[in-house]
């Protein structure tokens, strides 16, 4: 991990990279996403997703959210700067029946991993150069079977228990 962020902070100086080798809990969250300027969530399980959402909610931080199972991926941006952007918790609520698939027994298309990361390196590089229209309150849905590609808005859900304020 540290040879890669000394690679690429060679290529890009300006860049301030923090390299971090251990398991994080609940409680770094909040001081990490605060010295973040925009977060990305890559992590395959509700529970790490919910406590990144919670957390950026509380930061007022920018969440990029990607997600691949199979053949399918989908990419949203809950830009919680927005007062009227919904949260991670507005699109599947933590008490949601929702069920949890993991890659590592339902298997992914490998260069499916590789599409969400470009989406969500393109989604954070247009919320930091504050360019271009983000997927704030869409859904990117991706079938990569069919190639197919379908948008779906995302709505602040007024009680939500998250962002409802």
């Amino acid at each position: 991990m540290e040879t890669a962020r000394i690679a690429l902070n060679a290529l890009n100086p300006d860049v301030d990279i923090v390299s971090l080798q251990k398991k994080l809990l609940a409680n770094d969250l909040p001081k990490l996403v605060a010295a973040a300027d925009v977060v990305l969530d890559c992590s395959d399980n509700f529970a790490t997703r919910h406590a990144l959402n919670r957390a950026c909610v509380a930061g007022h931080k920018p969440l990029v959210s990607g997600a691949a199972i199979r053949f399918d991926a989908q990419v949203a941006v809950f830009d919680l700067r927005q007062p009227d952007a919904p949260c991670y918790a507005c699109l599947y609520p933590e008490d949601g029946e929702v069920e949890e698939a993991q890659c590592s027994t339902m298997g992914v298309f490998a260069p499916l991993t590789g599409v969400v990361g470009a989406l969500q390196a393109m989604e954070a590089a247009k919320l930091l150069m504050a360019t271009g229209e983000t997927l704030n309150g869409r859904l990117l849905l991706l079938d990569a079977k069919q190639s197919e590609w379908r948008t779906v808005r995302v709505k602040k859900d007024p009680a939500c228990a998250v962002c409802a304020r």
